[in-house]
């Protein structure tokens, strides 16, 4: 197993190097800092803005590869380089990546488990009402995009805390309330209501995916030998289906993990919009817009990080599930 998981390793390593790499040719092919200084008033000389550019290693007239191995040395040493306006790119990205990892990490365990289970139950159950009613609801939810969800949850949430609860229970913007001094639980319960909408905005599309995935996947086993073995010698089905097929069914799924991530965190980028949530995706968009090239290829970078590390994990999660991956 160690020789298996140095492997993958080491093939991660090198796609994230290629990765961060076309990511940080695309921006500075693409976006325009030049085009920063061009409404100010009054103009700067050219002059002035050849010396800026080139101290923020932002010089279109200075060749593309020139300026990426400046930019990778100072990614291999840690440092990001700055934003076009000078400030370390490295302060706000820690800032905002703890941010959007928080958000992301918490849907992405609600939409798994609850799809895996809600998948396993329509499997046991095929074609009766549960696994009707999960299909239904699942392509319902799958069919609306992203941004339409969030903002229906939001119209949802002010009206529930209106008409139901009488007081703010969902909060629809931002991660916490400003100036709030109510001591560490009363914090906690704030970020928590904070947490409910965005978190439901990304993870109901992974219960609908995975429920799907899982569930196609358990129709593969429950007839398998071993699974009529472990009830021939005295299991009962919900103890045979638990133990034996659901760990079967799972692998597949597993596998499957690291690319839902990679779309978790596009995702992401539009919830943080429209909640109010100051991370990656609404920095990525800010930047683009304001023609940040250094600023577009670390968030590039990271997610790219981000993803093969969710790849690693569904590795190790894949290892456990199945015997004959730890042999290798």
């Amino acid at each position: 197993m160690a020789a298996f998981l140095v492997r993958r390793l080491l093939n991660y390593l090198v796609l994230v190097a290629v990765a961060a790499s076309l990511a940080y040719m695309l921006a500075a092919g693409a976006l325009d800092p030049r085009s920063n200084y061009a409404d100010r008033t009054p103009k700067p000389p050219p002059a002035v803005v050849d010396a800026q550019l080139t101290a923020l290693n932002l010089n279109d007239r200075t060749p593309l590869f020139q300026r990426y191995l400046t930019w990778a040395g100072g990614v291999l040493r840690g440092d990001f380089g700055r934003t076009v306006t000078g400030s370390p790119v490295n302060e706000d990205l820690s800032r905002r990546a703890g941010v959007t990892f928080r958000l992301v990490m918490v849907g992405l365990v609600c939409g798994s488990v609850l799809g895996v289970l809600v998948g396993a139950a329509a499997a046991a159950g095929q074609y009766g009402w549960f696994d009707r009613m999960s299909a239904g609801l699942s392509f319902l939810v799958l069919a609306l995009p992203v941004v339409v969800l969030a903002n229906m949850l939001i119209l949802l949430g002010t009206l529930a805390n209106e008409r139901v609860f009488g007081h703010p229970v969902f909060l629809v913007s931002g991660e916490y309330s400003d100036g709030l001094a109510a001591g560490f639980w009363g914090t906690l319960s704030d970020r928590l209501q904070h947490l409910i909408l965005p978190t439901v905005s990304l993870s109901v599309g992974l219960v609908a995916i995975f429920s799907r995935y899982q569930r196609n996947a358990m129709l593969d086993v429950l007839g398998a030998d071993f699974v009529r073995t472990a009830m021939a010698k005295g299991l009962s089905r919900r103890q045979a289906l638990v133990r034996h097929a659901l760990r079967t069914a799972l692998i597949p799924v597993a596998t499957y993990f690291a690319f839902t991530f990679g779309a978790l965190l596009t995702g992401a980028t539009f919830t943080e919009k429209i909640f109010g949530w100051h991370g990656l995706g609404e920095r990525l968009i800010d930047s683009i817009f304001t023609n940040d090239v250094n600023t577009v290829a670390a968030i590039s970078c990271v997610a790219a990080v981000a993803v093969l590390c969710a790849s690693l994990a569904a590795d190790l999660l894949h290892a456990a599930l199945d015997p004959r991956v730890r042999a290798v």
